[in-house]
């Protein structure tokens, strides 16, 4: 089993710790970092600043929203953090949500699957090396990059977000690691024998698997609670109320589709959902839930510490360091 480190930019957070997480990341020793694209960062200007006080770490710029930045922007960006940062840059791709893209950039989340599809086709051949000629139904892209990084191209992994059974597909056909946010072991069982399918359908080896999955080691009650919070988050969003009721969760579920406030939800779920959707718990607790992960058919856990009560998640990123 790899294990990751992600930095997503909490809001409630103070915006600084990300570069402290990621140094640690670094110093411990673990091979790769995500850089997430949320509401605080511009992930491509992280990611450099991460790059240039880091000294080996290699990294992971997305999920990048495809209806947001455009094929040859991604693609071009990845290019230039991996020569002014000198080691191998991958990308995420996704098709994000209705509140990031149509509330918070104004665009179109129309057809996001298939931008999902085109996006990856074009990047993935400019990230290659060579020239991208798509006109899509939804994107364009005429471009061949131009920077000539240490490793040109960028040296990467291409990984697309997916979680329907038509994203999966596209990652199938077209990515090196497909990427989940939030899933139980169960869960994930289902989606490595739905990708196992979908890549003999486009045949290609099965793409790696991974999932972001929130980790405290040893928390205290700021960990335990920056982590609840952060699962109250899922309980109304579709695909997750199955997953939180199959965990014994349902009345937290069931609130939660009555239209439940987030406090009123927060009390309903139990502190067990931490350990159970999540990794909580004293380290050699975390490690055995690593290793149900890897019988499930995980590749990779990335892993996205609690920081309140542990600052850069230290304590975490220590114990479970490679």
């Amino acid at each position: 089993m790899e294990l990751s480190v992600v930095v997503a930019g909490r809001p409630e957070r103070p915006a600084e710790e990300d570069l402290h997480t990621a140094s640690l990341a670094d110093r411990f020793g673990y091979r790769e970092l995500w850089v997430g694209e949320g509401f605080v960062w511009d992930a491509f200007s992280l990611a450099t600043a991460i790059g240039l006080a880091t000294d080996q770490i290699a990294m992971t710029v997305g999920p990048i929203p495809v209806t947001v930045r455009d094929p040859t922007t991604i693609a071009r960006a990845t290019g230039s953090l991996a020569t002014l940062v000198r080691r191998p840059v991958g990308v995420a791709l996704g098709t994000s949500s209705v509140r990031v893209v149509e509330r918070m950039h104004g665009r179109s989340r129309r057809r996001a699957v298939t931008a999902l599809g085109e996006s990856a086709r074009a990047v993935r051949t400019m990230l290659d090396g060579e020239r991208a000629d798509l006109d899509g139904e939804i994107l364009s892209a005429h471009y061949a990059l131009r920077l000539a990084a240490p490793s040109a191209p960028p040296g990467g992994t291409m990984t697309i977000a997916a979680f329907g059974d038509r994203a999966i597909a596209v990652a199938a056909e077209h990515a090196d690691r497909m990427v989940l946010d939030l899933v139980s072991p169960e869960l994930a069982a289902e989606f490595r024998t739905k990708l196992d399918a979908a890549a003999r359908r486009a045949g290609r080896p099965a793409p790696r698997l991974a999932a972001w999955i929130p980790a405290a080691v040893d928390p205290d009650p700021d960990s335990y609670a920056q982590i609840m919070w952060s699962l109250v988050g899922y309980l109304e969003v579709a695909g997750y109320g199955e997953m939180f009721t199959a965990a014994g969760f349902g009345k937290a579920v069931e609130l939660a589709a009555a239209g439940a406030d987030a406090k009123e939800l927060l009390t309903a779920l139990p502190l067990e959902a931490a350990s159970k959707v999540g990794l909580a718990g004293p380290a050699e607790t975390v490690r055995a839930r690593i290793a149900d992960y890897a019988a499930a058919g995980l590749d990779e856990i990335a892993i996205v510490p609690a920081t309140a009560g542990d600052p850069g998640g230290e304590r975490t990123l220590k114990a479970l360091a490679p």
